[in-house]
Parts: structure tokens; C-alpha cells; sequence
């Protein structure tokens, strides 16, 4: 065992005399030490109950013949953070959780792993942190918030999102306003649409590290806590048979978990977690690979910001499990692939059932192709970002006059002023990985958008990123970024911009003379952070076409 390095041989009696003073027996330190991941916070809703959740996967270690060894690692509420500088600090945690879970394991040298996250970046940066260590693991999410009720329909933390724009537009008063978000969000869980956290906690199911159920089943049940269990009952299985990450986190799961991904229509924040995960697992990822995924993968289900249904719904119509059985019987999955069941998917999907009204059939599909779409044109060379799932109809082609915004704020001033016109283009620039920096998720405006009823006839595109919770024609991931000299960077305001999800274009319509010239003239603004961790990420961070990963060479 990789524990006996800290606990075998008479050199090791000092370790041990530690290990001692922490309460344990001689009888718990002889087995197999597992470490217990835990993202527990007080401030974030979807965390507040996992150390009811640790509890049970303790139990589930102990039944099964291991020690298990609790730490905690650091969680953002991207809702709260939201529309201030505090979400400069979202994505740029995601790196911070995988470094301080590899210290962490690796300082202690602790026989496997079960990490407990909920929410956006926490999932991604405990499933990289498991493929860099390479040490058996297994996930158990905190699941998801059940839908609030409001005047007798379901509500969530999007519809208070967009409540914004209705106050503004005066289609809600404030007392409507007030009552509503005592409603949105009813209890503990990650939100109750598929945002980023749902979508990727049923793909961390998908690329088969987490059990059967753990990216549906509601954070309120006991079922909940009876996966926890099994959870952790399966690292000693996992540890036993030495059957690793990189075992399972293969090139078969990824294109698996893009598939559900596109099956779904989840959140276009996947592009950048999904390659990030693959480069710490070995395994390339360009974003070629989702649009050739997408191309073969039928969506079939319409969750909330895209449709009617929330997760609780999917779970009670099968679930993961039934999406994937549902894509496998149609050839769209990789069977074969691995998973911390010890089965194959293949395995796993044998006798599930799904509901119809939820997840629709393969021959009956509400689109042929992927819910997510990457666009590329002259103002996207490396490629952009939009949650085609999301779009409405009429502006799945758009074309439309810039309107220029250096930053967030003041894009979202003029969306709530009325200053942003039927037909416009809004460019939301400098929010990249590195001009941002952390790349800010744009769920204000893109709701303030919505709210004023604007959503059919106005185009977001910004080199920032959007919430799960986004939807309208909201482009995101422009790369190059404008920090980078990208030619997001060179549009000046009234330029014509042509957005075409169809044939996966997003085009600047100026002349390359003229481009040309204003390259010659561009210069980057100052950087807006001088200092602190923000200070360095931007010196390390890739682009986001890369996953904004961090540079491993200097």
C-alpha cells in the first residue's frame, strides 16, 4: 500500500506516534488509508450538507475495511460571486483545488481517494487533481437543489437572474421580487437547473468516476446519502484491485462524457473542464473533438435554463443511466470504457429504463446534433463557444451592429438603461482567462438580456465565458482573448458582426486592410490586477481553448 511509506518499519515510529495523537488505533492504522475530499462550507448552498455526506461515505470506508482520513478544500458560490469582482476568483479556484488535494495526498501518502464535491469548479478541480495523482478514487457529488415554487410553477436561482431585467423593464414589482427569492432556491444542493455544477457532476458519472445516480439523485434524499455510502464502500475495491483514474479517465470516456454532455445540452462551460481533465489524464482533447462528438450525438433532453424539466426530473426518469442506455443502443457510446463500478458502461447500462417526456428517444430527438456548438470565423480563429440548445429560433442567424464594452460592468449598465437597441450586438471584451483575469461568467447581462425580453433579437459575444444558466445567443470563449491580441480585441463599435450557429460561424465583417491597420495601432490595456494570486494566475493561464489550463514551462 502506498500508506506504508508514513507507517511501516521501526524508521516510521515517530510517523506513527503522530498518526496516534489524531485518535487512531494501532488496528485502523494498519488499514488502508483513504482520504476523504471534502468541498464542505458554510456559504455555499450546495455544500452546506456534505459533511452529512463525508459522515456516510466514512461509514461506507469503515464497513468495507478502511481508515478513512478527512481534509477540506476551498468551494466559490459562482451564484454570489456574480456580477462583481469576486467572480475573478471563480475558475482560477478550480486550479487551487486540484494543487492543494495533490499536496495534500501526496504529502501524506494516503492509499486512495473519495472526493465530495458539488459545485462549478470544485468538480473539475477534484477530477483533475484525481488524474494527476493517479491514485484509485472515486466521486460522490452533494447532488442537486430541488426546483423552488412560485405562484405554482417551478422556479430557480435563473429565474432570479432574470427577475432583474423584468424589475427593470417594469413587468415586476419589488415586492414580487422579494417574495419570489424566498422561494428560488428551497434547500441545500447544487441549483436546481443544468448549470455548470449539474452538468458536470452527471459527466463526471458519464466518464465513469462516479457511481450510477451521482449526478441526479437530490441532495434532500436518503438516497443520497445510501450512494455516499456505496461510494465508499468502492474505494476498498478500487484500492484492491489497484484500478486507477487514468484506468478510466481514457480517450472512450471522454468522447462518452461529451456525448452525454451533448445528449443534454449542458452548460458551455464543459469546453473548458473537459480538456483541462484530459491534459492532467494524458490525453488530448481539442475542441475538434466536441464538434465532431456533437455532430453524431442527438439531444434529447430539455432541462432548465433550455426547457421545462429540472433534475429532479431527470432522475425520476432514469437518470445518466438512461440517457447513456438510450445513446448506447444507438452506437453513440464507447461500451467498452471502464468504470469505478468495476464494470464496463456496457455493464452498467444492462436493464435501465428510461421516461419518454423526459429524455425523448434517439429517433426522435429535439435536435439531430449536440446542444453545444463551436463556432470559428475571423473573429474566433481559435475557436468560440454557444449553447445552441439555448438558442431561439430566430436568432440562430444573426447579424448586427458591435456595441463595444471593455468589461462587464459597463455592458450591464447599458443593457438596463435601455441604451442597447433590437438588432445590436453587445461585445463584451478583456474577461478572458488572462485580461479578465479568470475569465468572469456573464450571467448578468445575458439575464438582464432575457429579462427585458431582448433574448430574440440581441447577440452577446465576449471572450469571458456564461453561466450554466445562460441562454440566448450568448457566445463565450472567443479565442484568441483581447489581452491577447485576439481580433476581438480590434472591433471597434458599429462594426458589422454576423453570428451562424447552422454552419458554425462568427464572422467580423471588416475588411482584412482594415484589420490590418488596427493591428499595427492596437496596444493591451494595463493589466486591472497587479498583485496577489489573480496577479500571478494571468502570468501562468493558457487560453481557453486549451481549458485554461496553467503553463507548465516558464
Amino acid at each position: 500500500m502506498r500508506s506504508d511509506l508514513v507507517k511501516r518499519g521501526y524508521e516510521r515510529a515517530p510517523h506513527r506516534s503522530l498518526f496516534y495523537a489524531t485518535g487512531l488505533t494501532p488496528e485502523e492504522l494498519h488499514r488502508p488509508l483513504i482520504g476523504i475530499v471534502n468541498s464542505y462550507n458554510d456559504i455555499v448552498p450546495g455544500h452546506v450538507h456534505l459533511d452529512k455526506v463525508s459522515e456516510a461515505v466514512k461509514a461506507g470506508v469503515r464497513m468495507a475495511g478502511g481508515t478513512p482520513l478527512e481534509f477540506n478544500v476551498i468551494g466559490v458560490c459562482d451564484g454570489i460571486a456574480m456580477g462583481h469582482p469576486g467572480m475573478y476568483y471563480s475558475l482560477p479556484s478550480r486550479e487551487l483545488i486540484a494543487d492543494s488535494v495533490e499536496v495534500m495526498i501526496s504529502a501524506h501518502s494516503l492509499d486512495g481517494l473519495v472526493l465530495i464535491p458539488n459545485c462549478d469548479k470544485i468538480v473539475p478541480g477534484m477530477l483533475m487533481a484525481a488524474a494527476r495523482l493517479n491514485v484509485p478514487a472515486i466521486f460522490v457529488s452533494g447532488g442537486p437543489m430541488l426546483a423552488g415554487r412560485y405562484e405554482g410553477q417551478d422556479v430557480d436561482v435563473k429565474t432570479m437572474f432574470e427577475a432583474v431585467g423584468e424589475v427593470q423593464a417594469g413587468r415586476m414589482s419589488a415586492e414580487e421580487l422579494e417574495a419570489l427569492e424566498l422561494a428560488a432556491c428551497p434547500g441545500c444542493g447544487s441549483c436546481a437547473g443544468l448549470f455548470t455544477a449539474n452538468t458536470m457532476n452527471c459527466l463526471t458519472e458519464a466518464l465513469g468516476m462516479g457511481l450510477p445516480g451521482n449526478g441526479t439523485i437530490p441532495a434532500v434524499t436518503a438516497a443520497r446519502l445510501r450512494l455516499a455510502k456505496r461510494a465508499g464502500m468502492q474505494i476498498m475495491h478500487l484500492v484492491q484491485e489497484n484500478i486507477r483514474p487514468r484506468d478510466i479517465l481514457t480517450e472512450a470516456a471522454f468522447e462518452n462524457a461529451i456525448a452525454v454532455d451533448m445528449a443534454i445540452g449542458g452548460s458551455t462551460n464543459t469546453v473548458l473542464h473537459l480538456p483541462a481533465i484530459a491534459h492532467e489524464a494524458g490525453v488530448p482533447l481539442p475542441l475538434e473533438r466536441f464538434d465532431a462528438v456533437s455532430s453524431r450525438t442527438p439531444y434529447l433532453v430539455k432541462l432548465s435554463p433550455t426547457g421545462p424539466y429540472h433534475i429532479q426530473d431527470l432522475d425520476e426518469a432514469g437518470g445518466i443511466a438512461a440517457v447513456m442506455a438510450e445513446l448506447l443502443r444507438h452506437k453513440r457510446l464507447w461500451g467498452e470504457a471502464r468504470t469505478v463500478t468495476g464494470k464496463t458502461v456496457t455493464e452498467n447500462l444492462t436493464g435501465v429504463h428510461r421516461r419518454s417526456d423526459v429524455i425523448r428517444p434517439a429517433s426522435d430527438p429535439y435536435r439531430p446534433d449536440g446542444g453545444i456548438a463551436i463556432l470559428r470565423g475571423n473573429l474566433a480563429p481559435d475557436g468560440a463557444v454557444v449553447k445552441a440548445a439555448a438558442v431561439l429560433p430566430a436568432m440562430l442567424h444573426h447579424r448586427g451592429p458591435a456595441r463595444v464594452f471593455e468589461d462587464e460592468e459597463s455592458a450591464l449598465a447599458a443593457i438596463l438603461s435601455g441604451s442597447i437597441q433590437a438588432g445590436d450586438v453587445i461585445v463584451i471584451r478583456y474577461e478572458g482567462p488572462r485580461g479578465g483575469p479568470g475569465m468572469r461568467e456573464m450571467l448578468m447581462p445575458t439575464s438582464a438580456v432575457a429579462g427585458m425580453e431582448l433574448d430574440d433579437k440581441v447577440a452577446l459575444i465576449t471572450d469571458g465565458r456564461f453561466s450554466g444558466a445562460t441562454r440566448g445567443a450568448a457566445v463565450g470563449h472567443v479565442s484568441p482573448e483581447a489581452a491577447a491580441g485576439g481580433p476581438i480585441a480590434l472591433v471597434q463599435e458599429g462594426d458589422e458582426v454576423e453570428l451562424d450557429i447552422p454552419n458554425k460561424r462568427l464572422t467580423l465583417l471588416v475588411p482584412e486592410e482594415e484589420m490590418a491597420r488596427r493591428r499595427e495601432a492596437w496596444k493591451p490595456l494595463s493589466p486591472k490586477v497587479t498583485h496577489g494570486y489573480l496577479a500571478r494566475y494571468a502570468t501562468m493561464v493558457t487560453s481557453a481553448s486549451k481549458g485554461a489550463i496553467l503553463r507548465e514551462t516558464f
